[in-house]
């Protein structure tokens, strides 16, 4: 084992769960405070062209074999991935970073409480609907197509927990998130290329497009990979609702996005529900 793959299996997994986190969302936050250099779009194929590249190198997919449902799950699976991460990206540039990766946090909290149906579900749906009911009536309001693409994001995000299922039982190990990987990278390359034309071969900015394709892909995609290796992933589950307070942190600390005390509620709220139905799921069906 190599110094620092032991250094990294010494840090509890909890911490590398968080680190993660940080990582991606400072990550997008840098991403946002550099838009009008470079679109969205182009931080998402940057992003997705990386970890392409890396999960190429790992998993070693072939396609020599496969069925025509094999290659169709892996496709919808890679316009998922590709859509997600568009949408989000796109939903940062018109509202504020902690807003739109809270209603995105709405697409697994949905999948979560439909696959639990216990009767607490209620009290979690009702309290993840105050939060967004909370940032829709901000005093200023919202921008409404940044809503609609966190709102997407949130839709294919829970598209991509539904077929990461189907990809996981047609598909060896992660190869089916290294062929969805390429599959996103290549829709987007267009748009991408198209977007950023010259500026693509401006070193300072490409060098920060790579930087923020790693800070916010394949660093935390390592290091949860490795913290699930060791903690059980309901443990895995509430750790990472987290997320939408850590964007908001993120945006406050990286480009000055105060939000205000509403929205803050608003993001407890949903944090609140998503914790709590992870926390249902974990336990056996007779409790209550």
């Amino acid at each position: 084992m190599s110094a620092a793959g032991e250094l990294v299996r010494r840090i509890p997994a909890p911490i590398l769960v968080i680190a993660g986190i940080i990582s991606l969302q400072v990550g997008a936050a840098i991403a946002k405070s550099f838009f009008h250099a470079l679109s969205p779009t182009t931080f998402v194929w940057l992003r997705l062209l990386c970890t392409a590249i890396l999960l190429l190198a790992v998993a070693r997919p072939r396609l020599s074999g496969r069925s025509r449902g094999d290659l169709v799950v892996a496709l919808a699976f890679g316009a998922c991935l590709a859509i997600m991460n568009f949408s989000i990206y796109h939903a940062m540039a018109r509202i504020p970073l902690g807003v739109a990766v809270t209603i995105e946090f709405l697409g697994p909290l949905g999948v979560a409480i439909v696959a639990s149906r216990r009767l607490a579900d209620v009290i979690l749906v009702v309290l993840a609907g105050a939060g967004v009911a909370l940032l829709g009536f901000a005093p200023h309001g919202l921008n409404l197509a940044g809503v609609l693409f966190a709102l997407a994001a949130a839709t294919s995000w829970a598209g991509y927990i539904l077929l990461s299922t189907e990809t996981g039982r047609r598909w060896p190990g992660i190869s089916g998130l290294a062929v969805a990987s390429v599959v996103g990278a290549l829709g987007l390359a267009v748009p991408a290329i198209l977007q950023a034309g010259q500026r693509l071969l401006d070193p300072q900015l490409l060098i920060i497009g790579l930087t923020v394709a790693l800070m916010s892909s394949v660093i935390p995609y390592s290091l949860e990979l490795n913290a699930l290796r060791r903690i059980p992933r309901g443990v895995f589950g509430v750790l990472m609702s987290l997320e939408p307070a850590a964007a908001a942190l993120a945006g406050m600390v990286v480009i000055g996005e105060f939000l205000k005390p509403g929205q803050w509620l608003a993001i407890a709220c949903i944090i609140t529900a998503s914790v709590g139905t992870t926390s249902l799921l974990r336990r056996p069906r007779g409790d209550r």
